[in-house]
This record gives structure tokens, sequence and C-alpha cells, in this order.
């Protein structure tokens, strides 16, 4: 795998939020193209690079530390600035089904904590999805 960019780590990021109930719906693929076309932090964003980056992050997932290691991709390429960006896509993808699962709230929490989020902020940006 080659050295990770902020905007691939944000979307492994979101394909690992959506993985985590076991399954990828299409209402949350939408989401992804949705957010990848429309949001600044992915402009430029080449998405013939998905593929490739999509099977990168399998690949990760298939490790036994694979969650956590995209974690820690993200807090090492994505500026601090960012990580309430970071946090506010994990939460668009979890809420594009209404319902989250259990593993996809654990995620979201064990996101709160690697990007050190005050219950306040975290809050604000779960009501506003």
């Amino acid at each position: 795998m080659a050295a990770l960019n902020p905007q691939d780590a944000l979307i492994h990021l979101m394909i690992a939020v959506a993985a985590a109930d076991g399954q990828i719906s299409g209402i949350e693929r939408r989401e992804f193209t949705v957010l990848l076309r429309t949001l600044p932090v992915f402009s430029g964003f080449d998405e013939t690079r998905l593929a490739d980056i999509a099977q990168d992050c399998g690949d990760l997932l298939d490790q036994d530390d694979g969650i956590d290691a995209i974690i820690r991709n993200v807090r090492d390429t994505v500026p601090r600035g960012l990580y309430e960006t970071a946090y506010a896509l994990a939460v668009e993808v979890v809420s594009a089904d209404v319902e989250a699962s259990q593993p996809e709230l654990r995620l979201l929490e064990m996101l709160r904590d690697a990007f050190e989020l005050d219950r306040l902020t975290a809050g604000a940006i779960e009501h506003s999805a």
C-alpha cells in the first residue's frame, strides 16, 4: 500500500464505518458518492482511484488490528483541525442507514476517544446528522 494522503485516510475511515456491521449497504455507497462529490475536503479527488483505495482498506480490515490501523492512519495523515470533519464523515455514513448497529456505535465511540472530541462537539455533530 502506498503512503496515504488525508483524503485516502478519510475514505478508509468511511469504508470501515460502513463495514462495521458486516456489510456495506447500497444507501451507504450512495452516501459515499454524495460526500466525495460535494464536500470541500474531497476537492480534486480522482474517483478512478476509489476501487484501489477500497481494496487497500479491505486489506487493512482483514488484519487483526485493522480498525486500529485505520484510526492511526487518520490521526497520522489528517490535520488535527480536521478531526471533527473525520468524525462527521463517520457519523454521516452511520446515519445513512437510519439505525446504527452496536458495532457502528462502538466504532464511533472509539473515534471520539481517538480524536479527543468533547461531548458537546460530538453531540452537535451527531445531532446534525
